[in-house]
């Protein structure tokens, strides 16, 4: 069994590397109380998540997996799991998808904060800014913009972030596309905590369904949302879930090196 590693975009937490990605190996209640501890001293601390698909875009976009290495990464869905057992001998402590993890954390700090909405579209962002405020009325919200804008209006976006400096930015815009937005553009100087949340405005805002209680706990939320959305989602899940595990026990038997890295050496 191979002993967890140390996170380097996590300050010293343990962490178990799944397909070169460090993922932090903590419990539900240790998560909460790291994230909780860096938003009262006000530590940049950038959130991500690993599941399946995100770890496929990682091995063939080595600019994404650049910028993972810049934040704190939590594992999310049963796929990386799995990787752990395999990879590490044992499961993560916990699953730290950011659907439910993200609405826990902001709940958790009982002291008010300042939490940006970037991404969606307007009325999903407000639609969760306004389910936020009901979940956890002790902070304040606020839309900040959609995330369909153009590259002439990004200036005022993150001028705007910066002038209003919230503790918790969601950034809402899919993978890639948000973490490298993130790595990009904020600084300690515009937030202290910018989260890549993909579809967690649209899921709050009650316009896209999650899946019944039962399969989540089922650890199947992806076959509900395969359901859901077969024309967007049938590549990421029935062609990319058997390709990440291979790829995973590609790692466990040769070792691990990104499809950039093979071709570059042939």
């Amino acid at each position: 069994m191979n002993t967890p590693s140390i996170q380097p975009g996590a300050s010293r937490l343990p962490s178990m590397e799944i397909l070169a990605v460090p993922v932090a190996a903590i419990g539900w209640h240790d998560a909460l109380e790291v994230l909780g501890s860096r938003l009262r001293e006000k530590r940049f601390t950038p959130v991500g998540f690993l599941n399946a698909h995100n770890a496929n875009v990682a091995c063939v976009d080595h600019d994404f997996t650049h910028a993972l290495g810049r934040f704190l990464v939590l594992p999310d869905g049963v796929g990386v799991d799995i990787a752990a057992k395999w990879l590490h001998g044992r499961p993560f402590p916990a699953n730290l998808n950011g659907t439910d993890f993200v609405p826990a954390l902001i709940a958790y700090v009982p002291t008010r904060l300042k939490v940006g909405l970037l991404g969606a579209t307007l009325e999903n962002a407000g639609g969760a800014a306004e389910q936020l405020t009901a979940l956890a009325p002790q902070h304040e919200y606020r839309v900040i913009h959609d995330g369909y804008f153009t590259k002439e209006q990004e200036p005022d976006i993150i001028a705007d972030i910066a002038d209003y400096r919230p503790d918790i930015l969601l950034v809402a815009m899919g993978v890639p596309h948000q973490e490298l937005w993130i790595a990009r553009n904020l600084t300690p100087l515009h937030c202290t905590m910018p989260i890549a949340v993909g579809a967690l405005l649209d899921f709050l805002s009650g316009r896209v369904p999650r899946a019944p209680l039962w399969m989540r706990r089922l650890r199947l939320e992806w076959l509900f949302r395969l359901w859901i959305e077969p024309g967007r989602l049938w590549r990421r899940y029935v062609v990319g879930n058997p390709l990440f595990l291979v790829r995973v026990l590609a790692q466990k038997l040769v070792g691990y090196r990104t499809d950039k890295e093979r071709m570059r050496d042939a």
